[in-house]
């Protein structure tokens, strides 16, 4: 019986230290991401609450023609929730792979991988 009960807190200990490595996930500093990004012909502007605004100059759209979105970070995911023409609000998650206070990239659900550096 000691030794069923041995077992059983080892395999318990190991499945529960286990679990914890399996969801260790990097976490990012959010307040990083606090700015003006651009790629290519592409900005976009994360402040303070989670509000934000993005725009193509390559389709003749200025910064105050921007399309509003929101934003939240939670570790290494960052999801933007983008407004639809009918009101509807369309989250798209994306993984962070790299966040500095000059570089930020990444990846979403179909592994594409998007970079953007930091502008004035």
């Amino acid at each position: 019986m000691k030794k069923t009960i041995i077992c059983l807190l080892a395999l318990a200990t190991i499945a529960l230290t286990g679990c914890d490595k399996l969801n260790t996930q990097k976490t990012f500093d959010k307040n990083l991401v606090i700015g003006k990004w651009q790629s290519g012909t592409e900005y976009w502007v994360y402040q303070v609450g989670g509000i934000g605004h993005t725009w193509d100059t390559s389709d003749d759209v200025a910064e105050e023609e921007a399309q509003d979105f929101y934003w939240e970070m939670d570790g290494n995911q960052l999801i933007i929730t983008h407004m639809g023409e009918m009101g509807e609000l369309i989250p798209k998650p994306y993984t962070l792979i790299l966040l500095t206070s000059d570089k930020l990239q990444y990846r979403d659900n179909y592994n594409k991988t998007y970079s953007f550096t930091k502008v004035p």
